[in-house]
């Protein structure tokens, strides 16, 4: 039971950052304005944590990396995993910072992951890769979490040009 929760949280841990990140933003209403709030902890949990997570994954352990997206071994692992952690770590650092900040991060952090699901869309199509790791959480919050950064970013920035005029 346990090791089967453990497994489950772990396959879908993106996806549980989100929805933790959603429900710690809805629940500290005291802190900022409530865009501001949610872009800062989609940056820091399903953003940043991930990044992190995904980072040493292909550092640490490139066998499982690998196996879980449907890949051989491969020595570019190690430049995906740095680009995670770099990925990481911006979001993270974002969480605190200003919004000007946390644009740079939305920016990188979107061209990073958006264009991981071009590649994994490309390996199901071409390869036929359906592997968990390619067709499955990864690859739908490789889309939902910047497509969500860049939608609360807009509303952020119009938000506070609003309020600079």
């Amino acid at each position: 039971m346990i090791a089967s929760t453990i497994s489950f949280l772990l396959q879908n841990l993106p996806a549980v950052l989100f929805l933790l990140a959603l429900l710690i933003a809805a629940a500290t209403r005291r802190d900022g304005p409530a865009v501001e709030r949610f872009l800062s902890w989609i940056l820091l949990l399903p953003i940043g944590v991930t990044g992190l997570w995904a980072g040493a994954f292909h550092i640490f352990l490139p066998k499982t990396a690998a196996a879980l997206i449907g890949w051989q071994v491969s020595p570019f692992q190690f430049e995906v995993g740095m680009a995670d952690f770099a990925i990481g770590v911006t979001a993270c650092i974002a969480f605190w910072r200003d919004l000007s900040f946390k644009a740079a991060s939305v920016c990188a952090a979107s061209v990073f992951l958006l264009g991981d699901a071009i590649g994994h869309m490309r390996e199901m199509v071409v390869a036929g890769n359906f592997a968990p790791g390619n067709a499955g959480v990864p690859f739908y919050m490789d889309i939902i979490g910047p497509l969500s950064a860049i939608a609360l970013l807009f509303v952020a920035s119009r938000r506070e040009n609003v309020r600079n005029l």
